[in-house]
């Protein structure tokens, strides 16, 4: 088992669930952060003052796959998260291995838990 956690822009979620709701991956979690990476964030004038927004908003999905299924999922969020032409801020997909996954209801364990 594999968990796959995808930082992307918010406007891009939508895509991203229906590319993954395409593939058979229904369930996953969902959380609005903020952060930066190479934009460093950005300047904003309010008011006529000017401030720097050093964290930009974000969304991060978390999903819990079996480890076979990680190839592909990758290729759709990558696809679904791309902008026109693909800009600085996309966003990030990383992997990392899940040594046990528990259902709390029913007590399952491993992939059944999945």
């Amino acid at each position: 088992m594999k968990k796959i956690v995808a930082i992307i822009k918010p406007f891009k979620l939508d895509d991203v669930k229906e590319a993954l709701n395409e593939i058979g991956i229904t369930g996953m979690t969902i959380s609005e952060v903020k952060g930066y990476g190479r934009q460093k964030g950005h300047t904003e004038i309010y008011r006529g003052a000017e401030y720097v927004v050093d964290f930009i908003p974000k969304i991060k999905i978390e999903l819990i796959v079996k480890a076979e299924q990680v190839d592909e999922i990758i290729v759709k969020i990558r696809e679904a998260a791309l902008t026109d032409g693909g800009k600085i801020g996309d966003g990030k997909i990383f992997v990392t291995p899940i040594e046990q996954v528990i259902r709390v209801r029913t007590g399952e364990t491993g992939k059944e838990a999945i």
